[in-house]
């Protein structure tokens, strides 16, 4: 924004016939104090504009001849209204005031607060969002794409297995879609391009969902048991309010243990379909766990008293499912016979084997990405064992 001066020709435009399309411009352009030499061959102009710069709150200077007589008016730009620049990068801490206006954009004074409560980057915009939304646009998938004319009827136990299985996916994910999807319009737009992120992880969700209930039933199975235990878990997931809490507790515990379930159903898998869907679904978590490390690490960067209070919250988590000691019963047996790939007794031990090996897995991974998110082995170590028998 100049502090100068700038000449326009209006031609023989009336004020209202265009003339302030390309008046209003030009006086934008300055700073308060700037003059706009406006020439013109209209002579209505002569009594309209001055009426118009003192409904505006700008000086009219007043109006002289050109050497080939055409008018030559002088408007000084006034100090009423004068939009205020916005940040390029994320600020530290957005002002619910400028409402949706994209972050660059110069904002008139007087807009109304927006109801966002998610307002400081260091809890909002971890720099890698921006990438991980480019990586989640690139890598969405069709459903539709997946060989589903290759199903076959399994084994009953093993078709019994697979369905529960499927139905205990669907169900964390309907957790993981409603989870994020709160937050989306809490967040500031300063911070456009986590809102960007969580769109494309809602979208991934509804996809994961799709195929896992699609699944469930492509083998003529039907879905399973919907347990107490998993009920009670995502319901405490469900009441969280805090946005980096949510990420913590959803996204680097709940979807990182998620990650190495999918690895173990994907290895365990029995046939091509389940395989390759639960490899595709794998891939969007892994950028969703990617966020909610970088998200907890950024903020635990910018605040040393956040390694305590995300371990409060999930000992406050664990607190709720008093009385639930293991994993829920049908998912547990579920991955035993698929493990197995049936139900005879010497299988069934080897299924049963592989399912102890998975908790530890899972128990190994957490520690990895909780170090990786800034806790130390210590708080790492106490955190995964408070984690969810429930997984997500």
């Amino acid at each position: 924004m100049s502090a100068g001066a700038v000449a326009i020709d209006g031609g023989a435009l009336p004020l209202g016939g265009g003339l302030l399309a390309l008046l209003r411009p030009a006086l934008d352009a300055l700073a308060p104090g700037g003059v706009v030499a406006l020439r013109s061959a209209q002579p209505g102009v002569r009594q309209d504009l001055p009426s118009w710069c003192r409904v505006e709150r700008h000086e009219y200077l007043g109006c002289e001849r050109d050497a080939d007589g055409r008018d030559r008016h002088l408007i000084r730009r006034g100090s009423l209204g004068v939009p205020r620049a916005t940040d390029a990068a994320p600020p530290a801490e957005a002002d619910p005031a400028t409402g949706f206006a994209p972050r660059g954009a110069r904002v008139e004074p007087g807009g109304p607060p927006y109801p966002v409560t998610i307002v400081r980057r260091a809890h909002a915009a971890p720099p890698e969002a921006r990438a991980l939304y480019d990586q989640a646009v690139a890598a969405q998938w069709d459903a539709r794409a997946l060989p589903w004319e290759r199903v076959r009827p399994l084994p009953p136990s093993l078709e019994r297995a697979l369905g529960q299985i499927m139905t205990f996916l669907a169900e964390n994910e309907l957790s993981a879609l409603y989870v994020p999807s709160k937050f989306v319009s809490r967040l500031h737009p300063a911070y456009a391009e986590t809102a960007m992120f969580l769109a494309t992880q809602l979208s991934d969700e509804a996809r994961h969902i799709d195929v896992f209930l699609r699944r469930a039933r492509a083998g003529g199975g039907g879905l399973g048991v919907s347990s107490v235990t998993t009920s009670r878990s995502l319901l405490a997931l469900l009441a969280i309010e805090d946005f980096t809490e949510a990420a913590f507790l959803l996204s680097v515990l709940g979807e990182g243990t998620f990650l190495d379930l999918l690895r173990f159903v994907e290895q365990e898998a029995p046939d091509e379909l389940t395989a390759e869907l639960v490899r595709r679904a794998r891939a969007d978590e892994a950028r969703h766990v990617h966020f909610g490390v970088a998200h907890v690490r950024h903020a635990m960067a910018s605040d040393p008293s956040l390694a305590a209070r995300l371990e409060a919250a999930v000992r406050r988590r664990s607190a709720s499912m008093h009385g639930i000691d293991g994993v829920p019963a049908p998912i547990q047996d579920a991955l035993t016979i698929l493990a197995a790939r049936g139900d005879d007794p010497p299988s069934v031990a080897r299924g049963h084997e592989a399912f102890r090996a998975l908790l530890a897995e899972m128990h190994a991974g957490r520690l990895k990405r909780l170090v990786h998110a800034g806790f130390t082995s210590d708080e790492a170590e106490r955190i995964s064992s408070l984690h969810t028998p429930n997984f997500m």
